[in-house]
């Protein structure tokens, strides 16, 4: 019993990490297109976009439709796991707190360059964190990621009948990666213009409608695996990917950045960054018990609507700047 068990949880563990890695793969593959057209702050509020709507929104909605196809009980979750990822979100937003403090208390040594150098220097930091993490996760410390109440569910899961085989299915999340990537690249070229004929701010279109639809396919699979009452491959699905993307996918834009000559860096602006921070503490605060219920969802569904509203009615510091200053500069000549 025991060695299908643990079986069994490395079948969860590789479950959510491979459904996260898949499912950020286009945020990865957007971001590559846009820093190629010099569309940093795209590829920043993107990726800040899917952190936020996969902690708040995504789980959310798995811990609300969770709780009423439960509504007798608490669902329980590995709290072990939670800890660990409420940790490593707390480092990402470490990571990216010193370059945006540095850069608007003017304490830079080498004004425009230390920022930079921070942040590619802390990119390589969280890279080699998150190798650790895998490691410590799938190899070193897997019985500690032992879901509870297994032994109930191991009778059931044998019950199920496989409708794919495992390749079928990795092979059929490789073709739609690929064809998504395909169309990003329209996608990326669209946004400007959207938000002119919505008249929308970009900010909201790139941190709120965009990761919405990105990580479609995640929303749904996490609320189906919370309603079949497997919430550790909905946390892999949901705080693993936002894990994923805070801890590999930003970093690894930086440095592919650095490799382009483009100074992508790790400052994501004071209000960006404020909204992480705080979306960080209110997700760690709801996994400390290692227990969900419906009003739990409500309440994370709930704080993202207040996300999204404040976004509407925020405009990028850089873009005001530029607009400010190009028409100065009309009105001087």
């Amino acid at each position: 019993m025991r060695l299908s068990n643990l079986l069994a949880t490395l079948a969860q563990q590789l479950g959510g990490l491979l459904n996260a890695t898949f499912g950020n793969a286009t945020e990865m593959i957007i971001s590559i297109y846009a820093l190629k057209n010099g569309m940093i702050r795209v590829v920043q509020q993107s990726l800040l976009g899917s952190i936020l709507s996969n902690m708040l929104l995504v789980l959310g909605c798995a811990f609300f439709a969770g709780g009423l196809a439960h509504p007798d009980r608490d669902q329980v979750f590995n709290k072990a796991s939670a800890v660990v990822n409420s940790g490593l979100l707390l480092m990402a937003v470490l990571g990216l707190m010193f370059p945006a403090v540095l850069h608007f208390t003017h304490s830079e040594a080498h004004y425009g360059k230390s920022e930079v150098s921070l942040s590619r220097f802390s990119s390589c930091i969280m890279l080699v964190a998150y190798a650790s993490y895998l490691f410590f996760q799938l190899k070193s410390q897997r019985s500690l990621y032992s879901p509870i109440g297994e032994e109930e569910e191991t009778t059931e899961d044998e019950e199920d009948e496989k409708e794919i085989t495992q390749a079928e299915a990795i092979s059929w999340l490789f073709v739609l990666t690929i064809w998504i990537s395909i169309l990003s690249g329209y996608l990326v070229d669209a946004i400007q213009g959207a938000s002119e004929s919505l008249n929308m701010p970009l900010a909201f279109i790139s941190v709120i409608l965009l990761p919405i639809v990105g990580n479609a396919a995640e929303h749904a699979s996490a609320i189906m695996f919370a309603m079949k009452n497997k919430l550790d491959i909905t946390l892999g699905v949901a705080i693993g990917s936002s894990t994923q993307i805070s801890m590999f996918v930003i970093p690894f834009c930086v440095v592919i950045g650095w490799m382009m000559g483009e100074e992508m860096d790790l400052n994501f602006q004071l209000f960006e960054t404020a909204t992480l921070f705080i979306t960080v503490l209110v997700v760690a605060f709801m996994l400390q018990e290692g227990t969900s219920n419906y009003f739990k969802g409500l309440m994370l569904i709930l704080c993202y609507l207040i996300v999204a509203a404040s976004f509407f009615v925020h405009v990028d510091p850089k873009s005001s700047k530029y607009f400010v200053y190009r028409s100065t500069s009309i009105v001087i000549s």
